[in-house]
């Protein structure tokens, strides 16, 4: 589906052929045309097509999931005087002042000659039609049990407090409660953050799923809020979540974890003594990824993550170009290459690619894990840092589990793999006694 929408269509028309258009209205058809949705909507703030119970819109902060969310329900109300819709939030307030009051709500939204009425003392919407909708906080599940509804807005349900499972039982609530009309349908938009009701319905094949970024919004955004969210967040796990609408989640027993290494970001760094370039090869030209790290010493004896310049699937003559690029660019002192399968080739292929500087072999005796479990430790005592966000790298860092065994994404943590040769050659190499003491 293209994700071109009339507005912005519209928005392409000279200042003259825009005024010509608009000047030929009357005042009720101009207040028609600005409160014509399907005009005005991106493609991805629609209802998909086909058949489903429940559609979630998972996406960032300012996507327009609110906005999409009320423009549902007032399709369906203006044109179905039987329509029963539930309006569901974290709490009541959160209901009234962004669902119904809000500049993304109810009232907000509809034109002046269809605008419904509001009664808050019975947490009640209606239309003159005689459709309705009716206010429910999650955080009191049995205000659901018993009333009946056709459809349901449920709002940022990834906030909905959940410690005595108040946000399971509100939903189960809910769609036992959806039995009237013939088609009962849930619209849910949130933010996602890995809590059991968004994991549910991710994994749910009947949920119609929309996903999006704050950038997708960007011509109903102030560009200085844009510049200043993409320098502050791009790449971390804020940002993935509250900006990309990732959902991102902790794998239990994982060596890393999401909060460990948002801690150890840094934007300012000393002087290095060393720096080297690390590689994990791919086995095959045909394989995985070849993971290529960037880490430097520095003068106060701590790690630096300085750059991943990893490769998809690349050739040998790619990946040691790519490898020597990173030396030049960086003025490594050494390259540090995985070397179990094909050593004599892995050197070869580094040499063929004009690099000058020493070529480390290493060669793993242990499985990757075991590898990296002291390279954990050091993150743990605060001695390696990031000097910026690395998301895939980070995303399979978090996907090595204790006691073996991969969880990330990709077959095989092939940046990771690399990035622990090169924190072993800096920081628990022979220089540096591997050991408990080295590591506080």
């Amino acid at each position: 589906m293209s994700r071109i929408s009339t507005a912005t269509l519209f928005a392409r028309l000279t200042n003259d052929e825009q005024a010509a258009f608009l000047g030929g209205l009357s005042s009720f058809e101009l207040e028609k045309l600005i409160h014509n949705w399907k005009i005005w909507a991106r493609p991805d703030q629609i209802a998909p097509k086909g058949h489903w119970s429940t559609w979630l819109i998972m996406a960032g902060r300012g996507f327009g999931k609110t906005r999409a969310g009320a423009e549902w329900v007032r399709s369906i109300a203006e044109q179905n005087g039987d329509a029963r819709f539930a309006l569901v939030g974290a709490n009541f307030a959160e209901v009234r002042t962004v669902m119904v009051e809000g500049e993304s709500g109810l009232l907000s939204i509809a034109p002046s000659f269809n605008r419904p009425s509001w009664e808050p003392s019975l947490k009640r919407v209606q239309w003159s039609n005689g459709a309705e909708a009716r206010l429910y906080s999650a955080a009191e599940p049995e205000g659901l049990r018993g009333p009946q509804h056709s459809h349901a807005w449920c709002d940022e349900i990834a906030k909905w407090g959940n410690n005595a499972g108040q946000a399971v039982g509100a939903w189960d609530n809910l769609k036992m409660g959806l039995r009237l009309g013939d088609l009962p349908k849930i619209v849910a938009t949130t933010t996602p953050r890995p809590v059991s009701l968004v994991r549910n319905l991710v994994k749910d094949d009947l949920v119609a799923i929309t996903k999006g970024r704050t950038i997708d919004n960007q011509m109903n955004l102030p560009e200085a809020f844009l510049t200043a969210m993409a320098f502050d967040y791009a790449g971390t796990r804020l940002g993935r979540q509250e900006l990309d609408g990732e959902l991102i989640e902790e794998l239990e027993g994982a060596l890393w974890s999401r909060p460990m290494i948002e801690t150890c970001r840094v934007d300012d760094v000393p002087s290095f003594v060393r720096i080297v370039v690390a590689v994990d090869p791919p086995a095959s030209a045909n394989g995985d990824a070849c993971g290529i790290i960037v880490a430097a010493l520095g003068h106060d004896q701590k790690a630096y993550i300085l750059a991943d310049c990893s490769a998809e699937k690349p050739s040998p003559e790619e990946w040691a170009r790519k490898v020597a690029d990173a030396a030049v660019l960086w003025d490594a002192d050494r390259v540090i290459a995985e070397a179990n399968q094909g050593g004599a080739m892995v050197k070869s292929v580094l040499h063929a690619a004009d690099i000058s500087l020493p070529v480390k072999l290493v060669h793993a005796s242990r499985g990757k894990v075991a590898r990296a479990e002291p390279v954990a430790a050091l993150y743990e005592n605060g001695r390696v840092h990031h000097i910026r966000a690395f998301p895939r790298l980070e995303d399979e860092l978090c996907g090595l589990l204790t006691g073996g065994g991969y969880e990330g994404p990709g077959r095989s943590p092939d940046r990771a793999d690399a990035l622990v040769w090169a924190l072993t050659e800096l920081m628990l190499g022979k220089s540096k006694k591997p050991n408990i003491r080295n590591l506080i």
